[in-house]
C-alpha cells in the first residue's frame, strides 16, 4: 500500500464523537478526564479546520447523561448532537445515515467508554465497510486495563 492510501485526507473522513457528556465522564479512570476532554476538543477543532464533517451523539442526556460538554459544544457550533437510545450508535439509524451522507468511507471515531460507546460502533463501521480510525487519547476507558483492551481488540479486528 502506498503512502498515499495510508495517510488521512480530510476530503475522505468523517468523524464520530460519541457520549461526551458530563454524567458519562465521571465514570472515566483509564487516563485523567480532562486531558481526554482537552484531546477531544483539539480533535474536533482540526475538523472543522479541516472541513471534516462531525457528527455527534449523546444518549440518556435529559436523564442521566447530561448535554454535549460545553467545551466541545463551543468548538463545534454547527454539530447538533444526536441522541439515541441503543447503546451502540451504529444501531440508531438517525446517527448512522448521518455517517453515511458524507460519503466518506473512512471514520475517525472517539468518546467516553472506549469499551463499549466506542467499541461498538468501531466495530459495526468496520463490518459495513467503512476504515476506522479510533483516536485513543481522545478516548476514556473505565480503568487503564479496558481502555487498552479495547483498543487491542479494536486494532486485531482492523487488521484481520
Amino acid at each position: 500500500m502506498s503512502a498515499a492510501n495510508v495517510l488521512l485526507k480530510p476530503e475522505e473522513c468523517g468523524m464520530l464523537l460519541v457520549d461526551f457528556q458530563a454524567g458519562l465522564g465521571f465514570g472515566v479512570e483509564s487516563i485523567p478526564r480532562q486531558l481526554v476532554v482537552n484531546n477531544a476538543v483539539g480533535l474536533a477543532r482540526t475538523a472543522v479546520a479541516f472541513k471534516v464533517p462531525v457528527i455527534a451523539s449523546t444518549s440518556a442526556s435529559r436523564v442521566y447523561s447530561g448535554p454535549l460538554l460545553p467545551a466541545l459544544q463551543e468548538a463545534l457550533p454547527a454539530v447538533k448532537p444526536i441522541e439515541r437510545r441503543s447503546m451502540n450508535v451504529w444501531e440508531d439509524d438517525t446517527a448512522r445515515n448521518a455517517v453515511g451522507a458524507t460519503n466518506r468511507r473512512r471514520l475517525i471515531i472517539a468518546g467516553f467508554f472506549t469499551e463499549a460507546s466506542v467499541s461498538f460502533p468501531a466495530l459495526s463501521a468496520l463490518k459495513d465497510g467503512f476504515e476506522v480510525f479510533v483516536v485513543g487519547d481522545a478516548c476514556g476507558g473505565l480503568t487503564p486495563q479496558s481502555h487498552e483492551l479495547a483498543l487491542r481488540r479494536l486494532e486485531q479486528e482492523a487488521f484481520a
